[in-house]
């Protein structure tokens, strides 16, 4: 299993997703705990970002949200990073 280190400034971050958009909060929660299970499930569309994060990933929480990460697949350790809509993050 990989495990997800949630920092304080994506505590943050979540804790203001969760308010803007409440019903979306059983997918995040889901989608976390997939993220843990077996990050490259297809479900997920894990993929590298382009531009300014090209060095960080994504997943898909649905088709209009998801989660910015940092991934780093040798330790097994996930950091999320932001979390929002495809235009917000």
């Amino acid at each position: 299993m990989y495990k997800i280190i949630y920092t304080e400034s994506y505590a943050k971050k979540a804790k203001k997703f969760a308010a803007k958009y409440p019903e979306v909060l059983p997918q995040y929660k889901k989608t976390s705990q997939l993220l843990e299970i077996n990050p490259l499930h297809p479900s997920l569309r894990l993929h590298m970002l382009k531009g300014k994060h090209e060095n960080y990933f994504s997943v898909s929480i649905n088709l209009t949200y998801r989660i910015t990460l940092d991934f780093l697949i040798r330790e097994k350790k996930i950091f999320p990073i932001d979390v929002g809509t495809h235009e917000e993050v």
